[in-house]
């Protein structure tokens, strides 16, 4: 049996892979600020939600220590971590950002992610795997993303050195998947041109129909997942593998 735990299922890309694993029959922990109301109703068996915010470390430790995370996947012979909630802002130059907002940011891109992985990679299930949402940002500078870029390289780093340690059982990849269709690039078509100089550039990609439509890259994402290939490489583009 395999089981999943997903973050930011709510809505986006996490809401298309929460569909697409449910789908497939794998039972799924969602979790995020806000359910899916329509995926709970569909699959009412299959999806079990906890309502987090996962920009608070301290809320989640708590869950953690609470053993939920533990109990769902005891017994599963293969499970699966999919660490995609997150945001992109603040955005700007960095006497712009907030140290308070900074900090939330932070705790919801790096700490979350980092912080259910350990607790994943600690659990006695046969088979983990982990993969971290990522992007292209990582490896790319992009003027008022000092945030976003550095914390999808954290993710890109943390899956480098996990791989490096070579545990038993447990494979992971920092996965970017393209530019997707989403409310995330909603949220950055909206940001103020001053404070991010590459703003007409993501608005001609939705103008010209270069967004990704998320049900596709949800499919395509867990075949790559679910396939024996999975881990070989600790960070991956989507976009470039077979």
């Amino acid at each position: 049996m395999t089981k999943a735990v997903l973050t930011g299922h709510s809505r986006g890309l996490g809401a298309a892979l929460a569909a697409a694993l449910l789908a497939r029959g794998i039972a799924t922990l969602g979790l995020a600020r806000r359910g899916n109301a329509a995926l709970a109703a569909h699959y009412p068996q299959r999806l079990h939600e906890v309502s987090i915010d996962l920009s608070d470390s301290a809320a989640l430790q708590s869950w953690l220590d609470g053993g939920e995370l533990r109990t769902w996947l005891a017994g599963a012979a293969r499970v699966l971590l999919i660490n995609n909630a997150g945001v992109v802002g603040p955005v700007g130059a960095l006497e712009v950002q907030a140290p308070a907002q900074l900090a939330r940011a932070v705790a919801l891109n790096v700490s979350a992610p980092l912080m259910l992985a350990a607790a994943f990679a600690a659990s006695n299930t046969a088979e983990r795997r982990i993969v971290h949402i990522s992007s292209g940002a990582a490896h790319q500078p992009i003027a008022g993303w000092s945030f976003y870029c550095a914390s999808k390289a954290a993710l890109d780093q943390h899956a480098r050195t996990v791989a490096a340690d070579a545990t038993p059982g447990l494979r992971i990849c920092s996965l970017a998947p393209g530019v997707i269709d989403t409310d995330m690039q909603a949220a950055v078509r909206a940001s103020d041109p001053a404070r991010f100089p590459q703003h007409a550039r993501f608005v001609a990609m939705h103008e010209t129909g270069a967004l990704l439509a998320p049900a596709a890259v949800a499919q395509r994402l867990l075949d790559y997942l679910l396939s024996d290939a999975f881990g070989a490489q600790a960070v991956a583009d989507l976009r470039e593998l077979g």
